[in-house]
């Protein structure tokens, strides 16, 4: 058993095979006929035999790429298969009108697309495109009643029907999904955005109402171009100085940039020729670029640091920033030693007004504020006679309710006073 495992082939012997001209290739076991491409072909499918056309003839491929079952070529065609083929063909068309003929009488909501008869006339399948479902079952037992056969009605996309029909794209050339791709391959809104193609449905759109499949052919290369590539509106430095990308040209990998020094200046250069210091736009939280942060133009200030023998290596000078409230700051550099640089004075904020403060908690800034404000002499006030106060013994006028009202307060006033008091002083007494 395991000299079986070990002995047994890797590949599979196949040939390709197309029902129509334009449709998808299956493989086919040859079963010992030699086919070549261009030749006529009786088959075994799911369906019974069927007709058709030899695309590629004896080949070998990997047993992973075959589908299992594998069906065989039950022969080649012979002269009355031609005939049995070019009968159907007929047939098809007459079923083709007498069905587009029932539609409209019962008033469906349906396209046809085409009509095929199979290889040994068991059964009529039509093809439809319709928004939605559509009820066709008295249609069914209409076209029964006419053929005597079995009749299949199967609705398709607007993709398979381009495929089926064919026609002329807006490039000129036959459909592509008509004349050599075998599979539809999924197309994305974004690939017409990385290609930097317009978005106008009109010119992106083939004539199945749908994104042209031509998108997909290009897509790989332009992700490899992206890589090496800046984004639009990143900050760079080139040759002439530093500035921001304004236009990416992906094929020539080439990049437009408006000049920092001078906004009304745009040059081209070659990706390999920049350095890209920021990618892509600026956000609120990014710090902000040094001004001597130039690698290529070599705008900042440089020292030279060492040099070894005739070689002489240039580095950028080390600045530290710190932020501030309003702007970026520059510190300055280390003092020698014995020598303290002075501190920047930063201006006392302002309180906001209606804030509130501890007493006693004031800053030395309101402190000084105050000190070097003018004192101004107020106006001396009149002096007003004070009225007289009441004797504690003499009563106040009013009726005797006041009186006791009067009374009441203080005696509640003076109570409250009592047990107000400290322990500590209750005690000391």
């Amino acid at each position: 058993m395991e000299d079986e495992i070990l002995t047994a082939p890797e590949t599979a012997e196949v040939v390709d095979i197309q029902f129509r001209t334009g449709q998808k290739v299956y493989y086919f076991d040859p079963a010992g006929h030699t086919c070549k491409a261009g030749d006529h072909v009786i088959i075994d499918t799911a369906r019974g035999p069927e007709y058709g056309i030899c695309a590629g003839g004896n080949h070998r491929i990997p047993v992973r790429d075959v589908v299992a079952p594998l069906r065989c070529v039950l022969r080649l065609a012979t002269a009355e298969d031609e005939r049995i083929v070019a009968r159907n063909r007929a047939e098809e068309k007459r079923a083709y009108d007498v069905c587009a003929q029932k539609i409209q009488e019962h008033g469906l909501d349906m396209q046809l697309v085409s009509a095929e008869c199979a290889f040994d006339g068991s059964k009529i399948l039509f093809f439809f495109t319709a928004d939605e479902r559509v009820d066709f079952r008295e249609l069914v037992k209409n076209l029964a009643s006419v053929f005597h056969t079995r009749i299949e009605l199967r609705q398709i996309g607007v993709r398979d029907k381009a495929k089926m029909v064919g026609g002329l794209g807006i490039c000129g050339r036959p459909f592509c999904c008509a004349s050599f791709l075998d599979d539809f391959q999924p197309v994305s809104i974004k690939m017409a955005k990385t290609q930097n193609l317009s978005l106008n449905p009109t010119k992106i759109s083939g004539t199945c109402g749908r994104l042209m499949c031509c998108l997909k052919y290009e897509q790989d290369a332009y992700e490899d171009l992206l890589r090496t590539s800046p984004k639009a509106d990143s900050f760079v430095d080139t040759p002439e100085g530093r500035g921001t990308v304004v236009e990416v040209d992906l094929l020539r990998q080439r990049v437009k940039v408006r000049m920092e020094d001078a906004p009304e200046t745009i040059s081209v250069f070659a990706n390999t020729d920049i350095a890209v210091l920021r990618s892509g736009k600026a956000r609120k939280n990014d710090p902000p670029i040094p001004a001597d942060l130039a690698p290529i133009s070599g705008a900042g200030k440089r020292v030279r640091a060492e040099k070894e023998g005739k070689e002489e290596k240039l580095l950028l000078e080390p600045i530290r920033f710190r932020y501030s409230t309003e702007k970026l700051v520059e510190e300055p550099a280390a003092a020698p030693t014995g020598e303290q640089p002075e501190a920047p004075k930063e201006a006392a904020e302002p309180k906001p007004a209606g804030s509130r403060r501890r007493r006693g908690a004031r800053g030395d800034g309101e402190k000084n504020a105050k000190a070097e404000q003018p004192k101004t002499e107020r106006p001396p006030k009149a002096e007003q006679p004070k009225a007289e106060q009441p004797q504690k013994g003499d009563a106040p006028e009013g009726d005797a309710e006041a009186v006791a009202d009067g009374a009441k307060k203080n005696r509640r006033r003076n109570h409250y006073r009592r047990h107000r008091r400290p322990r500590g002083d209750a005690q000391s007494e």
